[in-house]
């Protein structure tokens, strides 16, 4: 090891819906270690999900230390790290001790519906998405984290006194894996909270007031290429220097920098994203308006058009049905597929997204026959 070739590498965390993955990369851009670990998915309810936050933070150690250990990189080779998560799930914890006071309520729960539908009967739809750019729907943060300090048992009162933290999952990373416990995010996942102000670039007052959270709950929001903190669970002091919600991430890993590029990517569910420049353009057929980046305070916005489950109906085929092993043969069975068939499928299991917003649908087969198996 004395002869040893000296480069400089980047951890990048990838915090998804269903694993956890950690790839290093050189400084020639090329993946020198991969890791990735699945978790628990929480099914409390028809319609709930949830995830274990604790759990999360420990697949996430697992995987950073493990793809850099398989491949004999020092973690003091590591340069710098980036997070990126699933977004608008919501984490709520204490404080002094560090400890989530619910499960992480994820993004695909839909067991706000009814408060979502109490909220636009008294007119605030309009004023939601002036200026956060998002419809009410239980897919956004604020209605989680309105239904935990309304359900776990003095929540509320905590909260009020200052006790309790919020953080989508880069908050809730961000505060275990840095020295000093920084209560930080970035404006794309501030943005999917539905409380905050994506022209003022804040947390907005009034949606604070209408979902009842107090301010002191939330996180501060940075640029998504701010030194977020200090981190030394690989062994050595390592910089986090840029955090971005995945979908961003994604149109920025494509190169989507120019106003009018497009990207859409696949994975738990399907998001489309168009980049629209530096000011935010309001869709007449129910897509999102959020910000797509944010570096040196000017922000960029997007168009986003969301599908709840599109690997998950693959899961779905792999351990509900039990008729595939590994999410790999789902490509032979669309191939043998009758392409004339009029069996389809429509995979809501949590709801529809873009552009019909329904909590309530659930998924369904239809045209099938004793000849469909």
């Amino acid at each position: 090891m004395a002869n040893r070739k000296k480069d400089s590498y980047v951890l990048s965390i990838d915090q998804g819906t269903t694993s956890s993955r950690a790839i290093i990369f050189d400084s020639s851009f090329k993946i020198r270690g991969v890791q990735q670990k699945e978790f628990r998915q929480i099914f409390p309810k028809s319609g709930w999900v949830e995830h274990d936050a604790l759990e999360i933070l420990q697949t996430v150690i697992e995987t950073s230390q493990s793809a850099a250990c398989n491949k004999e990189i020092l973690s003091s080779e590591i340069a710098t790290i980036g997070i990126t998560n699933q977004r608008e799930t919501a984490v709520v914890w204490d404080k002094k001790s560090g400890k989530p006071i619910y499960n992480a309520i994820v993004w695909q729960d839909r067991r706000t519906g009814d408060l979502c539908k109490e909220l636009r009967a008294n007119g605030y739809d309009s004023l939601i998405r002036e200026k956060t750019g998002l419809t009410i729907d239980p897919y956004f943060s604020a209605t989680k984290i309105a239904w935990i300090l309304d359900n776990v048992n003095g929540a509320r009162e905590r909260a009020d006194n200052g006790e309790l933290a919020f953080g989508t999952i880069d908050t809730w990373l961000l505060w275990n894996l840095c020295g000093g416990n920084p209560h930080l995010t970035d404006a794309t996942n501030a943005s999917r909270t539905m409380l905050f102000n994506i022209t003022e670039g804040d947390w907005d007052d009034e949606l604070l007031s209408i979902f009842r959270v107090p301010r002191s709950m939330l996180p501060k929001v940075h640029d998504s290429g701010h030194t977020f903190g200090i981190t030394n669970f690989m062994g050595s002091k390592i910089p986090v220097c840029g955090v971005c919600g995945d979908q961003q991430s994604a149109a920025i890993g494509q190169a989507c920098f120019k106003k009018g590029m497009v990207k859409s990517t696949y994975g738990t569910g399907c998001f489309m994203l168009l980049n629209t420049g530096d000011k935010p353009v309001f869709s007449k057929n129910r897509l999102l308006t959020t910000i797509a980046s944010q570096l040196d305070g000017e922000k960029k916005y997007a168009l986003e058009g969301s599908i709840f489950n599109a690997g998950t109906s693959v899961q779905w085929l792999r351990d509900g049905l039990k008729i595939i092993k590994n999410a790999s043969e789902s490509d032979l069975l669309a191939a043998q597929a009758n392409e004339n068939s009029s069996v389809f499928m429509v995979p809501a299991f949590t709801g529809l997204g873009a552009p019909y917003w329904n909590p309530n649908v659930r998924g369904a087969i239809f045209w099938a026959n004793e000849r469909f198996v």
